[in-house]
């Protein structure tokens, strides 16, 4: 045997390497054919983009008894109009007057359909249950205090698989 012309040979190197680069392009062809086909390839709900203005005004430390408790205007500044059935306000660490735990009644606060620029939602009094009756100082305790708490506005996607915190509100003790 003949080393030499064994190691100098090309003749069947060409085919080899079109063999080889054949069945390579069809396994990628057929991996992503059969994800389209078994309905992975879907885009999966993203998040849409768009910008919150929150404005807080403190009434809880008026000591005026026509005062209401605090009030968070969040308004939609820009970017996609949101279906309403898709967004939630999430608040955490609000409290009544007396210092109690108080949390968002069901399907409260109430968000314009479609949530698109210049519309607002309010979170005030009505929006919360569990309030005190009012037995503090001028009626106080029915108030709700919004001062340590934080409102996240949420979107879900329609499947209900996939959710995004759009933007975050911290209050100004939280």
């Amino acid at each position: 045997m003949k080393f030499k012309q064994l190691l100098t040979d090309d003749s069947a190197v060409s085919p080899v390497i079109g063999v080889i680069l054949m069945v390579a392009i069809t396994v990628i062809l057929a991996a992503v054919i059969g994800t389209f086909v078994l309905g992975l390839g879907q885009q999966t709900g993203t998040a849409p983009q768009a910008s919150f203005d929150f404005d807080y005004t403190n009434n809880s430390a008026n000591s005026d008894a026509s005062a209401d408790g605090d009030v968070l205007e969040i308004t939609h500044e820009t970017g996609d109009k949101i279906p309403a059935a898709r967004l939630s306000v999430v608040i955490d660490g609000a409290k009544d007057g007396e210092g109690n735990g108080a949390s968002l009644d069901s399907g409260e606060p109430s968000i314009p359909d479609p949530m698109s620029a210049g519309k607002t939602i309010t979170v005030d009094d009505d929006s919360f249950s569990g309030l005190a009756t009012g037995s503090g100082e001028n009626g106080a305790g029915a108030d709700v205090n919004l001062a340590s708490a934080t409102a996240s506005v949420v979107w879900e996607s329609d499947s209900g698989e996939n959710s995004a915190t759009l933007q975050k509100w911290s209050g100004p003790e939280a």
